[in-house]
């Protein structure tokens, strides 16, 4: 039986072999880490300062305000420090103008909003994101331009709607009018248009499951994060909301926290920004801790889908 003969030796000379190293050095170079090309630098950090201050100076100046007296106030130049008088100005404003009755209207009127406006903006937003039926284009359309409308127009309809009704100077008033918003209805659609795939209601159907139990077991987990951003949205809208419920609402009555600001710090045919800015600070406060303990959810609610995996 007759063999291959084997195979000649190949030498390759040193400087072959360095030249062929020196090739696959350049071929293959190291890349940069995701960290190192990531890393923010020290203009960064600066600016990122200045806007923080910026930011937060309106309130650092409303809490200084709201420790001196109306006079300091108003003097120039205005004072940067705190003064002695927040603790006195907290209690005058508390008590002329029952801040405790207001603050739980306003917590009462923000959160039935909210709440509403994200269940049925969440409602509408699925049906119109996933649900063929006949003229869907056209009523997302008009429910969109209604968003168009300045709410001034619809004022005295609606003020002669709740006087018939007997509503005048009570929360239902309020509360009623803004159970839904053409925004949450249209958020809620966009959002629901991607992040809901079709097949997953179309398997829940195939399982045997109804329209409630597809909301509430697909669509509600889903659209979580965007209801979450939503529901903050609207209830800090409802919170500051001014217009509608100072013409609904009196001060002597059931007032929110704005109409009872709008009667603050008045008296001797002046009036006493001190007073007023001490107003707007108890104001703001709810609104921060309510920031404070859900930022999280909130940031990530935001961010949810803009990273794609």
């Amino acid at each position: 039986m007759r063999t291959a003969p084997p195979a000649p030796a190949t030498t390759a000379s040193p400087g072959g072999t360095a030249a062929n190293v020196a090739r696959t050095r350049r071929r293959v170079r190291p890349r940069p880490s995701v960290g190192r090309r990531n890393h923010a630098g020290p203009l960064t950090y600066v600016l990122l300062g200045l806007a923080a201050l910026v930011s937060l100076f309106p309130l650092y100046w409303n809490l200084v305000a709201a420790s001196h007296t109306g006079e300091r106030v108003v003097e120039a130049p205005a004072p940067l420090l705190p003064g002695r008088h927040l603790f006195d100005n907290l209690a005058f404003a508390w008590n002329q103008v029952d801040m405790g009755e207001a603050l739980v209207n306003t917590t009462v009127v923000a959160s039935l909003v909210a709440v509403s406006t994200v269940l049925f903006s969440t409602l509408a937003g699925f049906a119109f994101a996933k649900l063929p039926f006949r003229g869907r284009n056209v009523l997302l359309a008009t429910v969109v331009a209604t968003m168009t409308v300045p709410p001034q127009l619809s004022v005295i309809p609606l003020y002669r709607i709740i006087t018939d009704l007997g509503w005048v100077d009570q929360l239902q008033s309020v509360v009623l009018p803004s159970l839904v918003a053409a925004f949450g209805v249209f958020f809620m659609r966009q959002y629901l248009l991607d992040a809901l795939p079709v097949e997953l209601v179309e398997a829940a159907r195939v399982d045997g499951a109804h329209s409630l139990r597809v909301v509430w077991h697909v669509v509600f987990p889903v659209a979580r994060p965007a209801m979450a951003v939503l529901g903050m949205l609207v209830f800090v809208q409802a919170w500051n909301d001014f217009f509608w419920p100072f013409i609904a609402l009196t001060p002597d009555g059931s007032p929110t926290l704005q109409v009872a600001l709008a009667g603050l710090g008045s008296g001797n045919h002046s009036v006493d920004q001190a007073i007023v800015l001490t107003g707007a600070l108890i104001s703001t406060v709810p609104l921060l801790l309510v920031f404070a303990l859900l930022g999280k959810h909130i940031v990530g609610g935001i961010t949810a889908g803009a990273v794609k995996n």
